[in-house]
């Protein structure tokens, strides 16, 4: 049978559901809607065995023995993390304790304005990073593929949510997309990018939590061509509302020579997933990505 990849999976999440969650948001404020969470989470980890078995697998690869309260949990903290992000895009910051590590790298690369392209995961939330930033009047784009999120976002936008505030949609061999990144780098601005889907275009196979996985290269090549820094970004999530922001230095320069472009790309991916892997270690139920994510599992289910 063939495996679904993640961009072939249209919004799972219920609208209605959403909507009555934003609703919860506005009469019962941040605390109430947290605990309807817990038997909507329940059900969606009841019904959906697919996200189940990745969240086990993951567990198993960072050595951890998964219990079903194990894979409840992690599915949980999902939930929290989107839950929070409704807020964040309120503008809801005085809701959330952040604490920033690194954070004096993007000050000075904005007191430079120099550009650089910041390299994240579905690793905690990326939203909490960005409201930080957006205190400090750092402005982040985010690259990404939101048009299997379209009706979610309708939604958020109807209720006030400011969702599409620099956004970038990927398209594969644009020209004109290249440009446009180029333009922000060269005004000082962030742009973002979670390395750890794949997107479209080339990929590597790199080793994750002892395993090998694919990994997107499109972030090497576009630092490379756009000749500016990479950084890593996290917010990881502590409960209950507590995010700790890190950003550390990833490469000054991307170089990819031509005639060991394909190693240098790999060399790349690997050093990005070693320290996803560490970052994960320090928040287990923080990664979110539930599905045949390892060379091996999708093996498995295309057999």
């Amino acid at each position: 049978m063939k495996r679904k990849q993640w961009l072939e999976i249209t919004e799972a999440g219920s609208v209605l559901g959403l909507r009555i969650v934003l609703v919860a948001c506005d009469l019962l404020g941040r605390p109430a809607a947290r605990a309807l969470l817990y038997p909507i989470v329940a059900y969606f980890a009841l019904c959906h065995a697919t996200a189940r078995r990745a969240s086990r697998r993951y567990f198993m690869r960072l050595g951890i023995t998964p219990s079903p309260f194990t894979t409840y949990k992690h599915l949980l903290r999902f939930a929290q993390c989107a839950l929070d992000r409704l807020f964040l895009l309120r503008g809801r910051t005085d809701l959330f304790e952040v604490t920033a590590t690194g954070h004096d790298y993007l000050s000075r690369l904005h007191q430079e304005k120099r550009g650089a392209i910041l390299l994240g995961a579905h690793l905690g939330s990326f939203e909490a990073m960005r409201a930080q930033s957006g205190n400090e009047d750092l402005p982040i784009n985010v690259v990404g593929y939101f048009r299997n999120a379209a009706n979610i976002n309708s939604v958020l936008e109807r209720a006030g949510c400011n969702v599409r505030a620099r956004l970038i949609e990927v398209e594969p061999g644009s020209m004109n997309f290249v440009l446009r990144l180029r333009e922000l780098i060269e005004r000082g601005e962030m742009v973002a990018v979670l390395g750890d889907r794949v997107v479209a275009g080339d990929t590597v196979s790199a080793e994750f939590l002892g395993a090998p996985a694919q990994f997107s290269t499109g972030a090497f090549a576009l630092a490379a061509m756009l000749r500016c820094p990479v950084y890593l970004t996290f917010a990881l999530h502590k409960a209950p509302n507590r995010y700790e922001v890190y950003c550390e230095p990833f490469a000054e320069r991307v170089e990819l020579p031509r005639k060991e472009r394909a190693a240098a790309l790999q060399k790349y991916a690997q050093r990005f997933a070693q320290r996803l892997e560490q970052y994960c270690r320090l928040a287990p139920d923080n990664w979110f990505n539930f599905y045949d994510f390892w060379d091996d599992e999708r093996a498995t289910s295309a057999r």
